[in-house]
This record gives structure tokens, C-alpha cells and sequence, in this order.
């Protein structure tokens, strides 16, 4: 059975990872994406393929503000996403006790720059 932890932690090849009959059996698990549009994406991760399509369910945009916006940072809903695998920087694993007991609302950040296609 692959899991994404599986994935992170295994020395599988990278063209091993995407195979079918593995996507089957993944486990639901919550993921944190980054975007070349440096959007943070939270979700559970319902399916992803060979190019890095990942398709989350119950899906959350974290809008995290600067310091010096006096705007709480926000989470918007988004429900069933797709992510773009051209559009996917960075996914990880989120540590749900963790996660839950962050207020995101009083986080603030710097802004993540965007990426420079060559």
C-alpha cells in the first residue's frame, strides 16, 4: 500500500511513484502545497498522477498577511481543488495536531516570491 510518507521516505525511483494500482490504495492524507504562484494549498490529497496533478479534497487557501498589514491573514474554503502539476513547487505532509492547533488567522509572514521560468 503507498502512502506519501512512503513516497517521501522510500528509495523507490521517482517513475515508480505515479503507478496506478498504488494510487488506488493511498491512504487520504492532508498536504500542504506550495504554487509557483506562491499560493499555500491545504488539502486531502484524493489522487495525483505521472505530472504531478494532485486533486484535494476539502481544500483550504492560506492567505497569510506581513507583519505590517493590519488584515488577519485568512483562510478561504475551496472545497474539491485540482492542482496543476506545472502549477505544484513544493508538497509535504501536514502534522495534524500541529496544524490544528495553529491559529492561522494571527499569522504573519513575508511574502513568498514567485519563480522565474528559463
Amino acid at each position: 500500500m503507498a502512502t506519501l510518507g512512503g513516497y517521501l521516505n522510500s528509495e523507490t525511483p521517482l517513475l515508480e511513484l505515479y503507478r496506478p494500482h498504488q494510487l488506488a490504495n493511498t491512504h487520504q492524507e492532508k498536504v500542504l502545497i506550495v504554487t509557483a504562484d506562491s499560493r499555500i494549498l491545504v488539502g486531502t490529497m484524493a489522487a495525483c498522477d505521472q505530472t504531478t496533478n494532485l486533486v484535494l479534497n476539502n481544500a483550504v487557501e492560506r492567505i497569510i498577511r506581513t507583519p505590517d498589514d493590519s488584515e488577519p491573514s485568512a483562510q478561504v474554503p475551496l472545497g474539491l481543488y485540482l492542482v496543476r502539476g506545472d502549477n505544484v513547487c513544493s508538497i509535504g505532509l501536514v502534522d495534524e495536531a500541529l496544524d490544528d492547533s495553529i491559529n492561522w488567522t494571527e499569522v504573519k509572514g513575508s511574502a513568498i516570491g514567485g519563480i522565474k521560468h528559463v
